[in-house]
């Protein structure tokens, strides 16, 4: 739901015409962004009540930004709050900032003061289009600061549809974000609690509420605008233009307390984008009427061979493209015309499940239904296998996951829930160490430059240490390895309760390749056969679980896996993370420090320096121009794909 009238922000065609020099710039009152988001805190009316909350542009979710593939771009991210600060990340976007621009505090740069803003540097490349999403990377703030990220396709997808639609799921908490934080952080240890509700592009029904009819008419239920594939006339010269999205006003407050709305046409194909911005929850979910879902994305980047499914799972950093056919005119009157069928959700693997609806609107000149009373679709209880070592590339000649045999070091990372004996906390450690942005005292980047090769976490010693340095508290990794990650779930230790939790781990860095999960022990020779015996090629992902196979066992015992393969290829510092936000606070991160240090220096010591402070010459504010060094040229590589995959015609697709 959105707490005030702003306007979409949909700023600049991002089509230039000419490169730009490299170098130096200072972003005064002749230089405009192409996007510009401003974050407040405001009391935003949600879940039939109302929360104090980050929000971006007056609104939660932030509006959608659209970018092209193969461009670069700038998007000005103000603080402002009055005593936060900020740091914008843009999820799954892996290697395609400047540096200084990956939105991480401490790893890759200082944060965002109070009162001043940031200019952010993207370029993508031609084969990023997907559905990603931005969210701020500070504390908890990240709960409601976050928006859709797409990178449209240059001409046609692989795949033929009419329109599309966002789906963007957040948690929703009574408590505010610093109450969160004092809670996780405190002594005694208090957890958050489980999600009071799940809000659908920015609407939804809080625990112990009741959803009411909703008004017809509107444009809820189009969130974040969109286009077909191929554009059709919108194309020019066999690129597409950002001028082919139709896009829609996404700040109009709701009114009452309904149902979230997506709105169809009969007879047409969508393609619909599933954001798991959540906080905390894993959800499973699935249309009422509609088992025709086919997944043709997961995580942006790459496309997979379609997959058919009646369901999907999304947990918090996931994101998965499905074409979804809706029913014609005949099949409507054949079902008693029906104008609506309720979408249902449910979290799964927390002690307090929740259940929510949305509404597929075949009409929207039709009222909003208020919630059923029950269950109306039967949804699987059981999640950890759903999916895995299925997604293979749509392109098998372009994919590159690495064989067993190309290994090259493999890291175990256990999962452990513990006490800090120092400070009494409760923690969580990765590779028996518990990280978080109040670890160093500069970020990491920040220091690679300034000493250079001495600020580089030292690689035997780190050998010798669960694969992390003890002095930089950094795992090293070299261009050119091929790194076999693998989490290791575990019972707890605290209060020797062996409990077991599920964890979305997500990569800043490379993309990798998932190579499956179970439950128990890692063990690779047993993994290697399944694979070969499979014929498995995975596609690449930055976002998976690690399930936990019950929710109980011997404390410190193992629980479950999760395997991930990488070919280290980009410089730069960058974390690897569970995505549950309390986690995060709690220490379930790690900070990797990809190549040396003349690997990493890409900026001019001298235009560097900018970067080195809190609040430095880089932010601007209102009396003074940020000083920035503009790190890509502005060449428009976006070039158009074939409209379709001939293997997808005969599948009708």
């Amino acid at each position: 739901m959105r707490a005030s009238t702003l306007s979409s922000l949909f700023l600049g065609a991002l089509f230039p015409a000419t490169a730009l020099a490299v170098g130096t710039v200072v972003h005064d009152s002749s230089f405009t962004p192409d996007h510009i988001l401003r974050v407040t805190v405001a009391e935003l009316p949600t879940g039939c009540q109302s929360r104090q909350s980050v929000i971006v542009n007056g609104t939660a979710p932030g509006p959608a930004l659209h970018i092209l593939p193969g461009t670069s771009s700038w998007i000005r991210v103000y603080n402002d709050m009055a005593d936060q600060n900020l740091t914008m990340h843009w999820h799954g976007l892996a290697q395609r900032m400047a540096p200084f621009a990956d939105g991480t505090p401490q790893a890759s740069q200082w944060p965002i003061p109070p009162g001043h803003f940031f200019d952010y540097e993207i370029a993508t490349r031609p084969g990023d289009s997907g559905t990603y999403f931005y969210h701020s990377h500070v504390e908890m703030q990240a709960m409601s600061c976050s928006g859709p990220l797409i990178v449209d396709d240059c001409g046609a997808s692989p795949y033929t549809y009419d329109d599309e639609r966002i789906f963007h799921f957040q948690d929703w908490y009574h408590e505010t974000d610093q109450q969160l934080v004092n809670e996780v952080k405190g002594v005694p240890y208090q957890w958050t609690g489980e999600t009071n509700g799940i809000l659908l592009n920015g609407q939804g029904v809080a625990a112990g509420q009741t959803a009411s009819t909703g008004p017809p008419g509107g444009n809820r239920g189009r969130f974040g605008g969109g286009h077909s594939s191929p554009p059709g006339a919108g194309t020019r010269g066999g690129r597409f233009s950002q001028r082919d999205v139709v896009t829609v006003d996404q700040t109009t407050t709701a009114t009452g307390c309904s149902l979230p709305v997506i709105d169809v046409d009969p007879g047409k194909t969508y393609r619909f984008r599933f954001i798991g911005a959540t906080g905390l929850s894993l959800l499973t979910m699935g249309f009422e009427g509609h088992s025709n879902l086919t997944i043709v994305q997961v995580d942006g980047f790459e496309y997979n061979a379609p997959v058919d499914t009646d369901h999907i799972q999304l947990g918090a950093g996931q994101r998965f493209d499905l074409v979804f056919k809706t029913k014609t005119v005949q099949e409507l009157e054949a079902d008693g015309n029906k104008s609506s069928y309720f979408l249902q959700f449910e979290t799964r693997e927390r002690p307090d499940p929740y259940r929510g609806f949305a509404v597929l609107r075949y009409h929207d000149d039709s009222e909003v239904p208020a919630s059923p009373s029950g269950s109306i679709i039967d949804l699987p209880a059981q999640v950890n296998n759903w999916m895995e070592y299925t997604f293979t590339p749509l392109d098998p000649a372009t994919n590159e996951a690495p064989t067993a045999a190309e290994v090259t070091r493999r890291v175990i990372i256990d999962a452990v829930l513990t006490t800090d004996q120092a400070t009494g906390r409760v923690v969580w450690q990765l590779a028996h160490q518990s990280w978080n942005e109040f670890v160093p005292q500069s970020p990491l980047l920040v220091d690679i430059y300034q000493r250079g090769q001495a600020a580089i976490p030292n690689y035997d010693a780190a050998m010798k240490n669960y694969g992390w340095d003890p002095k930089t508290k950094a795992f090293p990794a070299k261009i050119g390895e091929v790194l076999e990650i693998v989490f290791q779930n575990t019972g707890a230790l605290v209060g020797q309760s062996g409990v077991v939790e599920t964890h979305p781990f997500h990569a800043h860095s490379n993309h990798y390749y998932d190579i499956g999960s179970g439950e128990g022990l890692y063990d690779a020779d047993a993994n290697n056969a399944k694979i070969a015996a499979l014929n498995y090629r995975p596609v690449l992902r930055d976002t998976t679980m690690l399930y936990q196979y019950g929710s109980n066992v011997a404390p410190g015992a193992p629980a479950g896996w999760r395997a991930w393969r990488i070919r280290v290829a980009d410089a730069g510092v960058w974390l690897i993370h569970c995505h549950i936000l309390a986690h995060m606070m709690m220490g379930m991160q790690t900070v990797w420090v990809v190549g040396n240090a003349a690997d990493i220096q890409q900026i001019p010591l001298e235009a560097s320096q900018a970067y080195f402070t809190y609040g430095g010459s880089v932010y601007g504010n209102t009396t003074h121009a940020p000083t920035q060094y503009q790190f890509f040229d502005a060449t428009n590589k976006c070039v158009a794909t074939p409209q379709l995959h001939a293997n997808l015609t005969r599948r009708g697709y």
